[in-house]
């Protein structure tokens, strides 16, 4: 591999500003922000929505459609 060419593969901590949920993981995102965690400093990136606080994984999803497709067709064009 050519030195130099690479982008620094680290350890950062991305932080949802909604839920104050944090996840470190390895990426190469270039960030200025810094976050202490368990006494180990980290950059530190803030998303705006994670798998804390989006709705199909905290399970708080609505179902805006109460009524099926195959339904409403039949309404529409079926017999009268």
């Amino acid at each position: 591999m050519k030195k130099g060419i690479h982008p620094v593969y680290r350890d950062v901590v991305f932080k949802d500003v909604s839920c104050d949920f944090e996840i470190i993981t390895k990426s190469t995102i270039k960030t200025t922000d810094k976050i202490t965690v368990n006494g180990v400093e980290y950059p530190l990136f803030k998303v705006d929505i994670s798998s804390g606080s989006h709705p199909f994984y905290t399970g708080t999803q609505r179902v805006m459609d109460t009524e099926g497709r195959v339904d409403r067709f039949k309404k529409k064009y079926g017999k009268k």
